[in-house]
C-alpha cells in the first residue's frame, strides 16, 4: 500500500486544514491510488472536481479496510471507526483532510448520507463473506460496492430529469465491478475469496476450489464468456446515464465506463486468460483513450433501448 490511509488519517486527525488543504490530501490520495479515475476527474470544473475527490477517497479509505488489512479484529475495528467518522461528518464534526474535504463536499451538493452508508456496508461484506451462492446474492455486493459509488457521483454531477437515471447508475455500476471480478481472479483467490456464483460455476462444472487453484480451461472460458455477456448486459443499460449529464460530467463517466469496458474488450481478446498475467492498459493505452473517451462523450446521442 502505496499510501497508508490509515497512519495518514491518525497522524492527521487532530490537525488543523482549511478545505482547499484538505481537498488536496484527497487529491493526492487519489492519484496516488487509482490513476484512471483521476484522469477522468480532471475534466471536471474544480468544485465538482474536488467532490469527487472527497467521495473517491473515502472509498478508497474503506475499500483498504478490506484489501489492505489481514487481521480480522482490526479490520472490524476500522469499520467500525469509518462508520463513527462518517456519522459525526455528517453531523457536522469534521477532523482530519479526509472528512473536512468530504464534509464540505456533502455541504454543497447534498450527497445522501445512506450510498455511503451502503458502501461500508458492501465494503464489510468483503471480510465476513468469501462465497456467494447466486447471483441475486453477489448482485447485492456490486450494488453496494460499485453502484453506489455512481449514485454518489449523480448526486454531485446532478442529471437531467429521468425516471430512470437512479437504474442507469445502478447498471453501469453493476457492470464495472463484473469487470473487476473477472480481471481480479488471481487476486482475489490469493485472499480467499471466489466472487463467481456457486450455482453459476456448477453450471459450468467447476466448483469454487476450481478458482481458488486457478485453473484455465475450457470450463473456466465458458464460465467467464458468460459473465462478460452479463457485463455487456449491464453496461448497454448503465450508457443510458450519459445524455442525462452535462457534456463535462458526461466526458468523466464516460472515461471511467469506457476504460472498464475497454479491459473487459481485452480480456475477451485474450480468451480469458486473466490467469497468466494482469489484463491492464499502458500509459500509453490509457492517455489514447481518454483522450478518444472525452472526445466521443462530446457527440454522444442517446443510445437506443434493447
Amino acid at each position: 500500500m502505496a499510501f497508508d490511509v490509515f497512519n495518514e488519517l491518525a497522524a492527521h486527525a487532530n490537525e488543523r486544514f482549511t478545505p482547499d488543504e484538505a481537498y488536496e490530501w484527497c487529491r493526492t490520495y487519489t492519484k496516488d491510488r487509482a490513476s484512471n479515475f483521476y484522469y477522468a476527474f480532471t475534466i471536471l470544473p474544480e468544485e465538482k472536481r474536488n467532490a469527487i475527490y472527497a467521495a473517491y477517497a473515502f472509498s478508497g479509505y474503506v475499500d483498504d479496510i478490506a484489501d489492505e488489512l489481514t487481521d480480522r479484529s482490526r479490520q472490524e475495528e476500522e469499520i467500525a471507526l469509518a462508520r463513527q467518522r462518517l456519522n459525526t461528518c455528517y453531523s457536522g464534526e469534521r477532523q482530519g483532510p479526509l472528512f473536512i474535504a468530504l464534509g464540505d463536499a456533502v455541504d454543497r451538493f447534498a450527497m445522501p448520507q445512506k450510498h455511503f452508508e451502503e458502501l461500508v456496508n458492501g465494503v464489510e461484506m468483503d471480510f465476513t463473506i468469501n462465497r456467494y451462492q447466486t447471483w441475486t446474492d453477489l448482485r447485492q455486493y456490486c450494488y453496494r460496492v460499485a453502484s453506489m459509488v455512481g449514485h454518489i457521483c449523480v448526486s454531485i454531477f446532478g442529471a437531467k430529469p429521468d425516471p430512470r437515471a437512479e437504474e442507469f447508475a445502478t447498471s453501469m455500476g453493476i457492470g464495472l465491478q463484473i469487470v473487476n471480478i473477472m480481471r481480479d481472479v488471481r487476486e482475489d483467490a490469493e485472499r480467499g475469496r471466489v466472487y463467481f456464483p456457486t450455482d453459476e460455476l456448477k453450471a459450468h462444472n467447476l466448483t469454487p476450489e476450481d478458482i481458488l487453484a486457478c485453473t484455465y480451461d475450457e470450463r473456466f472460458i465458458s464460465m467467464m464468456e458468460a459473465q462478460g455477456e452479463r457485463a455487456h448486459r449491464y453496461f448497454r443499460r448503465g450508457r443510458h446515464l450519459l445524455p442525462l449529464l452535462d457534456i463535462r460530467s458526461r466526458m468523466c463517466v464516460n472515461v471511467l465506463q469506457g476504460v472498464y469496458f475497454e479491459l473487459l474488450q481485452q480480456i475477451e481478446a485474450r480468451n480469458y486468460d486473466v490467469l497468466s498475467e494482469r489484463v491492464g492498459l499502458s500509459s500509453r493505452e490509457k492517455a489514447s483513450s481518454i483522450a478518444r473517451l472525452w472526445a466521443s462523450a462530446v457527440f454522444l446521442r442517446p443510445p437506443r433501448f434493447d
